[in-house]
Formats: C-alpha cells, structure tokens, sequence
C-alpha cells in the first residue's frame, strides 16, 4: 500500500499544532462511550467513511490498509480543525506498528506525520530517512522531510528534499516546495513571483494544490509587505471552502496585525475548539472590547492550566502570547518564547521570541532569533523592525 500523495502534508500543519507528548490512546469501557463529536452530521459521506473505516479495523485491527487510512482520515481532521485530539485517533489506530523499529513505509510515513505533529522531530527524522532509503521515491515522505528540515531552518537539506520530488508530485507542488525554502533563505521576491507565475500557469492543479499555494504566496507576500496581493491570496485560499485550521490562523495573524479585527471575529465564528484559533479570536475581541473577550481569556488559561498538568506543551508559542498579551507576564512569556525557539525555528518563531525579549527589556534573550535572522538571509518586513528595536537596545546578531 502507498499513502496518497497530500500536499497539504508539506508544512501545513506542524507550524502551529503540535504537542511534544501525546497521552496514552483511550479505551473505552463499551461501545456505547461516546469518545468525540465529529464536526459534521452523521449522515454525510464523511461521517460514513469514517464510521465504516473504523468498523472494518475493528474487525481486523493488523489490516495495514485500513489502519493507515483511518489514521490518515483523522490527521485530515485535525488538519482542518485545529483539534489535535484526533491525532491521539489517529495513533491509536497504528497501535500495532507503533513501537516497531521497521514497521511497513507506510505506517512510517503516517508514524512521521503524528510524531512531526507532537515536534518529536528527531524520531520523525529517522523515520523519514528510514523510509526515503526502502522506498526512494516515496513522495510523500520526501514533502514531509522537506516539511521537518525548514522547520528546523536546515534549508540546505529541505532543498534537496524538494528535488527528490520531482517525477512524485505535480510540477506545481515541486516547485511550490523549493519556492517556500527559497522565501526562507533567501530572495523572497525572486521565490514569490516564480510559485505565483507557476500558479497562473496551473488552472488544472486539485483544489489541495491550490488551496496550499495561495497560502503560501500569501505568506510570502505579508512577509514582502505587499499587504493587498497577500490579502488577495488568503481570499482566494479561503474561496476554495476547504476545512484548514492553519489557513485561517495565519489569516488571522495577518488581520490582527492590519487591525482588522471585526474581519478576525467574523473569520473564527464558531472556531473556539481550537486553542490556536481562540486566542487569535480573544486578542480581536479585546481590541475591541468585545463582551466575550473576558470569558474566552478565562477559557484559555483553563486549557493551558491543564495542558500543563498533563505535560502537554501542545501550544507553547501561543501560551507564549497569552502570558505576553493577556496576562501582561513578560518574564513567563519569555521562558516560554524561548522554550519555543529550542524545538523549532520559523518566522513566527522568531517573531514571539523577539516580541517577548522587547516587553521584557531582554535584549540578549533575542540574539539566538537575530542570529537566524542573519544566517537565513530571509525577508521578513515583521522580523525585520523587531530586529531594528532589539538593535536600538544594544544587542547585535
């Protein structure tokens, strides 16, 4: 069995969602617990996919297939929705490849995908490189390769990740692959007009493509500064009415920071299950003094108080942000900005951690995102004028 190939698996979701443990995968006591609401009906074509799918495995729970699927399906949903509760599904269904050290590739693959989503990068890693070497042109494992290497800002691997691509996924996605590294490392504008003259050339390209192309040539163009092109783009994503939890928190980053926040609150209606999307739609409601701001800020900090009690660092950068803007805790913002920037190194990465060394008056604290500030090369318009007042405090990459 091969896993489809699903651009949305390159650097989609293990930007903002992810945990460096997952609890232990739950047993019901009967059939008749109710573990999740699904968030569609019953009775759509979804729902009934998924309910047959875990019927069948539970008739036969070594079916590679099947548990790969089901596993798949459930990763999808905590993709669209932001909820990383199903990714404990979704490991639940490997149980039987689980702890092996060669599983089946695809069991690999899909074990990668859960394990880059808890920021275990290291074991995502191996199995990566274990399932690149028995299976070279498992495509794939390739775009998720790529995926873990830029977030741990190795671009000169993710570059040759991307390469491997080539003959695996549509020439769209391969050179969307190398663009998005390029943004990265180097000449962003060189990078953002090749994906967006590639992407008029594509009409054909799945709606996957498209939807995970405009939002990368809207990140591009937010880091540019070419604020209408990128609001343009995030539309023409969010037009395409595909469920992505990643699409609409970037989106709404880009809102808050153009202080449109009754567009924020309009956006994340009905979004509050996911922590990433309620803090963003609490910081819109703040702003504007909006009568449920105080009980979404209570709602999160109960959430955070328990993912701590259970070890959970699933969202560490926007607790980060809670300590920093709602609770006015510089210090703790920071420790936990920092904490952040150990396991991953991206823009918004860099960005809290700069933010949080500026609010507490730490310049120092901020050189290690200064210093990939300057090795990246990248063109970060945010980056750049948080680098320029950490500068006017003395500290230097």
């Amino acid at each position: 069995m091969k896993l489809k190939p699903c651009p949305t698996l390159l650097l989609s979701a293990l930007l903002l969602y992810c945990a460096s443990a997952l609890p232990a995968p739950y047993t019901p006591a009967n059939d008749a617990t109710v573990l999740e609401r699904l968030p569609f009906k019953a009775n759509d074509p979804a729902s009934r996919e998924l309910r047959q799918l875990r019927d069948e495995l539970s008739a036969d729970p070594r079916n590679l297939d099947k548990a790969v699927a089901l596993s798949q399906r459930y990763f999808q949903l905590a993709m669209a929705e932001g909820d990383p509760r199903f990714i404990g599904y979704a490991q639940a269904a490997l149980a039987p490849w689980w702890e092996l050290a060669e599983p089946p590739v695809p069991a690999l693959v899909m074990r990668a995908s859960l394990r880059q989503y808890n920021h275990d990068f290291i074991k995502a890693l191996s199995d990566l490189e274990q399932a690149t070497r028995r299976e070279p042109r498992n495509g794939p494992a390739w775009s998720l390769l790529a995926a873990v290497h830029m977030v741990q800002a190795d671009y000169s691997a993710a570059r040759k990740d991307c390469a491997n691509l080539h003959g695996l996924a549509s020439e769209l996605i391969v050179l969307a692959c190398s663009a998005t590294v390029g943004s990265l490392s180097g000449p962003a504008q060189q990078a953002y007009g090749e994906l967006r003259k590639a992407y008029a050339s594509s009409p054909d390209a799945s709606p996957a493509a498209r939807l995970w192309v405009t939002t990368r040539l809207a990140e591009m163009a937010d880091r540019l500064g070419l604020v209408r092109e990128a609001d343009a783009w995030f539309k023409a994503a969010l037009q395409l009415d595909i469920a992505d939890a990643y699409l609409q928190a970037v989106y709404a980053e880009f809102l808050l920071d153009e202080q449109r926040y009754r567009e924020v609150m309009t956006l994340l209606k009905g979004k509050e299950r996911s922590d990433v999307l309620l803090v963003r739609l609490a910081l819109a409601e703040k702003a504007l003094g909006a009568p449920q701001a105080k009980q979404h800020e209570q709602a999160i900090r109960a959430r955070f108080d328990a993912a701590r009690l259970r070890g959970d660092k699933l969202h560490i950068q926007d607790e980060a942000r809670f300590h920093l803007y709602f609770l006015n805790d510089t210090q703790e913002a920071l420790r936990l900005a920092r904490e952040n920037w150990l396991s991953q190194h991206e823009p918004s990465d860099a960005r809290m951690l700069l933010e949080a060394a500026l609010a507490a008056k730490d310049a120092a604290a901020a050189k290690p995102a200064l210093e990939w500030l300057a090795q990246s090369h990248i063109e970060d318009r945010h980056l750049q004028r948080l680098a320029l007042q950490i500068g006017q405090m003395g500290v230097q990459p």
